[in-house]
C-alpha cells in the first residue's frame, strides 16, 4: 500500500509537469509552477532599523531596479551606519553610486555565504553595472573569515575588509537575500561627484556614441530644450543611429516644422527607464509629443534581452546605451520611430488573386450540374494597419492549445489508472 501511494504521488507529479510543459510551451512551465516576485521595499518596511537605507532605494530608484531583477543580494545597513554616509553631503547621485555598490548581482544567503569555496568571492554589483565605476572598483570582496565571521569590502580597497555579516533579513533561496552588514562599504569611486543630468550635455553624449546626426537635428530644431527641461525631472531618449537616420532624412525633409518637432519629441518620454525597467514594463508609452487628442505612443514589448518600440509604422530595436544616469538615460535604436500621426501605418501585403479554373475539355461528360466558384479572397488589411490574419491565429493557436491539453490529460489520467491498479 505504501509502495501505491509512492508510485501514485510520483505519477501526480509528473502528470502535473506534463500538463504543465504543454500548456505553456517554450519553457514557461518553470514560470508557472514558480515565479518568485519580490518587493524590497515592503520587505524592509518591516524593520524600522533600516527605515533611512529603504528612504533612498526609493529615492534614488534603486528599488525599482531592485524588484525587476532575480538572483540578486542586498546588503543593507542599519540607520547608524547610513548616518554616517549622509553626513559627507554627498548630492542624491553619488548616494545612489554608494547604495548600488551594496547591490550584488549573485545570491547569497547566510548558508552560502558560509560555505564559500575557498574561502573568498568576489561579487559584481549593480555599481559595477552602470558602466561608471572605473576598473573593478564595482565588484566586493567577500571573505569567510575563522570563528564565522563573514567580511565584505570593495576589491580596488587594500584588501580592507572593514564591514561584516550581521544577519539575514529576508531569504527567496536563490532569486533574492537580503542581508545586513554593519557597515557602509567605502569606496572614493562611488562617492565621487556626480553631475546632475541637466548638467549633461546631450548633444555631447550622442555625438560621441554614434548619434551625432540626430543630435543635430534636436539642436537645429530647438526640441533640444525641451530635452533639457525634462531631463531635471526624468528623461529617456530612444536616439536612433547616424545610418538610420541618414536613410530617413528625405522623408524628414517633407515634414512641416510642426511635424518635424514631433517626431523629434516623439523620441523621448518624460519619465526615467533603465534597460531593465523597460523589460518588465511593457505595454504603451507617451512621449514628450504626446499632447491630449494626438497620441504620439509606441508599444514596448521585448523578447529575453532584445528590446523593442514599435509603431503602427515601424518596429525599432534598442542596440545599446549611451548613459544610465538616474534621472536620465539614452539608449541607440537601429531605426527612427515613425508615429501613425505623421505617416501612413504599415500595410499587410495583398494577397495574390486566386488562379482561373481549368477549362474542362468540350468532350468530357459533364457529371454536375452545378460547379463550385472559389473561396472569396480574404481581407487585405485590417484596422489600424494590422496584419488581417491576426485574429484568425490566435484563435488557431488557442485550439491548438485546446486540443493538446485535452490529449495531454486524457494520457495522464491513463496514467494514473494505471498506477494504481497494479
Amino acid at each position: 500500500m505504501q509502495l501505491r501511494r509512492t508510485v501514485a504521488g510520483a505519477g501526480a507529479g509528473i502528470l502535473t509537469l506534463f500538463l504543465l510543459s504543454v500548456a505553456f510551451p517554450g519553457g514557461e512551465a518553470a514560470a508557472a509552477v514558480k515565479n518568485p516576485t519580490h518587493n524590497i521595499t515592503k520587505i524592509l518596511a518591516e524593520h524600522p532599523e533600516f527605515s533611512t537605507f529603504n528612504h533612498y532605494l526609493s529615492a534614488t530608484h534603486l528599488a525599482e531596479e531592485i524588484n525587476h531583477r532575480q538572483t540578486i543580494t542586498v546588503c543593507a545597513v542599519d540607520n547608524a551606519a547610513m548616518g554616517e554616509l549622509l553626513g559627507k553631503g554627498l548630492s542624491i547621485f553619488s548616494i545612489k553610486n554608494v547604495l548600488a555598490l551594496h547591490v550584488l548581482l549573485d545570491y547569497f544567503g547566510a548558508k552560502k555565504l558560509h560555505q564559500i569555496t575557498n574561502g573568498t568571492a568576489l561579487a559584481a554589483t549593480m555599481f559595477q553595472a552602470t558602466g561608471s565605476a572605473p576598473g573593478s572598483t564595482g565588484f566586493v570582496n567577500i571573505t569567510d573569515l575563522k570563528g564565522g565571521k563573514v567580511a565584505f569590502g570593495p576589491e580596488d580597497n587594500s584588501g580592507d575588509l572593514g564591514s561584516s555579516y550581521v544577519k539575514s533579513v529576508k531569504e527567496i533561496p536563490y532569486s533574492l537575500a537580503v542581508i545586513q552588514i554593519s557597515k557602509v562599504l567605502p569606496s572614493p569611486e562611488a562617492e565621487a561627484p556626480t553631475p546632475a543630468p541637466n548638467q549633461v550635455n546631450l548633444t555631447s553624449v550622442m555625438s560621441k556614441q554614434g548619434c551625432k546626426v540626430f543630435a543635430d537635428l534636436l539642436t537645429e530644431s530647438g526640441a533640444i530644450s525641451t530635452y533639457e527641461e525634462s531631463a531635471v525631472g526624468g528623461l529617456t531618449v530612444f536616439c536612433p543611429l547616424d545610418e538610420a537616420v541618414k536613410t530617413f532624412l528625405p522623408k524628414y525633409k517633407n515634414l512641416t516644422s510642426d511635424g518635424k518637432a514631433s517626431l523629434l519629441l516623439y523620441h523621448a518620454t518624460p519619465v526615467y527607464e533603465s534597460i531593465d525597467m523597460l523589460k518588465s514594463n511593457n505595454g504603451l508609452m507617451n512621449t514628450l509629443a504626446t499632447d491630449g487628442a494626438k497620441k504620439f505612443d509606441f508599444t514596448v514589448q521585448n523578447d529575453g534581452e532584445v528590446v523593442t518600440l514599435k509603431t503602427k509604422v515601424v518596429t525599432a530595436r534598442i542596440t545599446g546605451t549611451l548613459i544610465d544616469q538616474q534621472p536620465l538615460a539614452i539608449f541607440s535604436i537601429n531605426k527612427v520611430l515613425q508615429p501613425k500621426e505623421l505617416f501612413k501605418a504599415a500595410l499587410a501585403p495583398t494577397p495574390a488573386p486566386a488562379p482561373a479554373p481549368e477549362k474542362e475539355p468540350a468532350d468530357k461528360k459533364k457529371t454536375k450540374k452545378h460547379k463550385l466558384s472559389s473561396p472569396p479572397a480574404p481581407e487585405p488589411f485590417a484596422p489600424e494597419g494590422e496584419p488581417a490574419d491576426q485574429k484568425a491565429d490566435d484563435t488557431g493557436s488557442g485550439g491548438r492549445l485546446g486540443v493538446s491539453v485535452a490529449v495531454a490529460v486524457g494520457v495522464g489520467m491513463g496514467a494514473l489508472m494505471a498506477l494504481f491498479s497494479f
